[in-house]
């Protein structure tokens, strides 16, 4: 996939659908949200200018979750909203965080576990979290499985490790949340990785991530907007 494709559609990672108890269905939100939303998609295919920025009180206004994310590699950033989730009891929590053109990333329990759309995605990650825990639960092995080409992927094994660096405060929009970090380590045949989260556990959230998406996308960023 060359770099103006790849481009293309990482300015298309916006939408505007909200997710359904079910899972397997998509509704829009309101026509109002959904028209703002495409002024922004147009300007945003007009070139790598930055995001167009957004107050506390637009936040506070959505009734859907709402997700800042950033692809480092390209500096490329859009928002997204939740179009379908499911509780899978010990397994965790997942939310499909889409594009009006299907582009998506999918989310466990605030971890990144796949891509689609992007380039290089990753088709499956087997994670280890607990429950409504956010965020990785602990160590040991990591397989992702990676698309190398049309039809071909490639499967990824890391050794990883969690370390606690304490408490940290950060501020999103305006609002500022009572998080821990905790840095995920990692160790495959591509090198070395770090994942960092910044975790609210009585809110049950990641409210901020830097995670690896593959050797292609690289690392992506993560702000919750809105919970």
């Amino acid at each position: 996939m060359t770099d103006m494709r790849r481009k293309g559609l990482i300015l298309g990672l916006l939408a505007v659908l909200t997710g359904c108890a079910s899972g397997t269905e998509e509704a829009p939100l309101q026509v109002e949200i959904a028209k703002n939303a495409r002024d922004i998609i147009k300007a945003r295919r007009a070139g790598p200018a930055e995001l167009p920025p957004v107050t506390r009180a637009e936040l506070d206004a959505l009734t859907a979750p709402a997700l800042e994310a950033r692809v480092e590699r390209l500096d490329m950033a859009a928002y997204l909203y939740v179009s379908a989730e499911r509780d899978e009891g010990a397994a965790g929590h997942v939310q499909v965080w889409r594009t009006g053109d299907n582009v998506s990333l999918t989310m466990r329990n605030g971890v990144l576990v796949a891509t689609r759309g992007i380039g290089g995605d990753i088709l499956s990650s087997a994670v280890q979290v607990s429950g409504s825990l956010p965020g990785p639960s602990e160590g040991g092995p990591q397989v992702q499985m990676i698309r190398t080409g049309d039809i071909e992927e490639r499967r990824m094994t890391l050794a990883c490790e969690l370390a606690e660096r304490g408490p940290a405060q950060i501020e999103i929009v305006g609002r500022r949340h009572a998080t821990r970090l905790v840095e995920q380590h990692c160790v495959g045949d591509t090198g070395e990785i770090t994942n960092s989260y910044w975790i609210d556990t009585g809110a049950g959230v990641v409210w901020q991530s830097r995670q690896w998406a593959g050797p292609e996308i690289g690392y992506m960023r993560f702000r919750l907007l809105r919970k």
